[in-house]
């Protein structure tokens, strides 16, 4: 059983795309006003996305009070940010005082290093409660294949939401269940309506026992862990990003201070100054762009972006978007987009081209930092 001075941790995890944050809405909606809940995000790339969501989300208004949204950017949680996490549960154990935490991993987390980070905390007032896993039926037989990561997250899982089932057809459920099933047998499996949500009595309070530790406390050593924490570098050839942030990146001394003048940008204002203006995206336009994009290469398009003059957060995952209008605190900005997907160096200048920017200035735009690539792995 929980002490009662251990904060309960669930952990959310599932491929790019599956619909973790929808089903965190949604699930939040559901808790009562008087249960407070802080949701630690892990996000690929310096795009903060969900936790805009999460706070204007309108699902998830009538408890909007009782919880708290914090991120971590710029890497994953289980491998680049390990260490960091520690610090983040603490930094919200003393500001909150949460009834529960919520960490909700990037796409590509494995959840055995971020179980064992939290069953470390024990002394500190953290107990892992759960670890459920978030399956994406449209596509989860696509990247199953290609991905280790997807494997291992729902190998290794309390519970299995099946989300976007309405989607396929019962045959193709039937498929995905089974290839499911071959990974992980006995783990319960819940059809889930990411936008209807799932009660917090299903996933709250499972004491899970995934993980343990060793008798003495410590994490298991490399041969008792075995695959359960993959390659060394899992991320290699699974999850290439291609930033679009318009304007670019103000420098390090412009963040020390309210600087709205752009043109002290990451580089040489002269330079920056040169760049064209991206054309401007009107609905048509966007979807027109967003339309012919393989989902072979591309998983996932998330972040801020100005459409009709209006700013939204575009939440693309495989073919299928939402824009969600949010409070346009910042007249300037036009782009902040993270891309992820597979094989994208071929991509970029494409990506430039279709985000409105002249092909003949990418090159300008990769110095400045309004465009920016990393591939998988680093």
């Amino acid at each position: 059983m929980t002490s009662t001075n251990q904060i309960p941790v669930t952990v959310f995890t599932g491929f790019l795309g599956a619909g973790k944050t929808t089903i965190l809405l949604s699930l939040l909606a559901q808790v009562p006003s008087d249960y407070k809940v802080c949701v630690l995000k892990n996000e690929f790339g310096d795009v903060k996305v969900d936790s805009q969501l999460l706070a204007n989300g309108s699902e998830a208004s009538a408890s909007k009070d009782s919880f708290k949204v914090t991120e971590m950017l710029n890497g994953c949680l289980c491998c680049v940010l390990v260490g960091q996490m520690k610090n983040a549960l603490l930094d919200i154990k003393e500001k909150y005082n949460p009834d529960r935490i919520i960490i909700e991993t990037s796409g590509s987390a494995f959840p055995a290093p971020i179980a064992w980070q939290i069953r470390q905390l024990e002394p500190d007032g953290f107990i892992l409660d759960a670890i459920i896993t978030v399956i994406d039926c449209v596509n989860f037989t696509g990247y199953e294949d290609t991905s280790y990561t997807a494997k291992m997250q729902a190998k290794y899982t309390d519970v299995i939401l099946l989300n976007k089932h309405e989607l396929v057809t019962e045959r193709q459920l039937d498929i995905v269940i089974d290839h499911i099933s071959d990974l992980n047998e006995d783990t319960p499996k819940l059809k889930c309506n990411g936008t209807n949500g799932v009660s917090p009595s299903l996933l709250f309070g499972i004491d899970t026992k995934l993980f343990e530790l060793s008798a003495d406390g410590s994490v298991p050593t490399v041969s008792m862990m075995g695959e359960i924490t993959g390659p060394e570098n899992h991320h290699a050839n699974e999850v290439d990003l291609v930033q679009i942030m318009y304007p670019a990146p103000l420098t390090s001394s412009c963040e020390d201070h309210e600087c709205r003048d752009h043109r002290h940008h990451s580089h040489e204002s002269d330079t920056a100054s040169s760049i064209s203006l991206p054309s401007k995206f009107t609905k048509e336009s966007l979807e027109s762009f967003l339309a012919p994009l393989p989902k072979d290469y591309f998983y996932r398009i998330k972040g801020s972006i100005r459409v009709d003059s209006n700013l939204y957060i575009i939440n693309w995952a495989f073919g299928r978007y939402t824009l969600t209008s949010v409070p346009d605190t910042d007249p300037t900005l036009v782009y902040r987009i993270t891309v992820m997907g597979v094989d994208l160096k071929g991509w970029v200048q494409r990506l430039a081209v279709g985000f409105g920017f002249v092909k003949e200035e990418v090159e300008v735009l990769k110095e400045t930092g309004v465009v920016k690539f990393t591939a998988a792995g680093q």
